[in-house]
């Protein structure tokens, strides 16, 4: 369960690894089995940082995107939908999320929507590059440490994500296996912030 004082030290963790810039330093990515509460979990996020809704439910998307609306204004908080550019339209949020495959995309998008904010996803040094031809805002890179969700894939490692996040001309999140404790092994490093999911489950108020 994550308490207010977790919740806050990750933010603050995040800001540290790049204090000037203007992104988001912490992004709560929603996952359908991972995050039973995404509103509460949005509830609890400090201003400045984002939300990505990438629940793949078709049914529960659109009411979510719109509660999760409702509470990332309130909160001075981002809002990025998944894939999903047509939700991320009617709900007013501020940007669209690629899965890897897509991230060629993000030059479609800057061109129609240059107010959104375009992150794409990425899982190696070579898709980073990807995403930053197709002039994505940001890429999340992962999976830095061991996650449950992709026990089959190799963690890139802390010296390895930095090195990647060190060379690339995009700003770079690392997601996977973030914690507290986890990220403080990132101190230092080049990446732009950091994304989780677990590390923001069961926050309350």
């Amino acid at each position: 369960m994550a308490s207010d004082l977790e919740v806050t030290d990750l933010a603050r963790l995040a800001r540290a690894l790049n204090p000037a810039s203007r992104l988001p330093p912490l992004i709560l990515v929603t996952d359908d089995v991972r995050l039973p509460d995404p509103v509460g979990a949005a509830a609890g996020l400090p201003r400045g940082c984002a939300v990505i809704l990438r629940h793949r439910d078709p049914v529960a998307r659109s009411a979510l995107a719109q509660c999760l609306r409702k509470i990332t204004k309130q909160r001075g908080v981002l809002l990025l939908i998944s894939q999903d550019a047509d939700l991320a339209r009617t709900a007013g949020a501020d940007g669209l999320h690629l899965p890897e495959r897509l991230a060629c995309a993000a030059a479609h998008w800057k061109v129609l929507r240059p107010d959104w904010l375009v992150t794409a996803a990425a899982h190696s040094a070579a898709s980073v590059a990807t995403a930053a031809r197709a002039r994505a805002d940001a890429v999340l890179l992962a999976p830095v440490f061991p996650t449950r969700s992709h026990p089959e894939r190799a963690a890139l490692g802390a010296l390895r994500a930095n090195n990647i996040a060190r060379q690339s001309p995009v700003p770079v999140y690392g997601l996977g296996g973030i914690n507290r404790r986890t990220a403080l092994s990132l101190k230092g490093s080049s990446l732009a912030g950091i994304a989780a999911i677990e590390a923001l489950v069961g926050h309350s108020r």
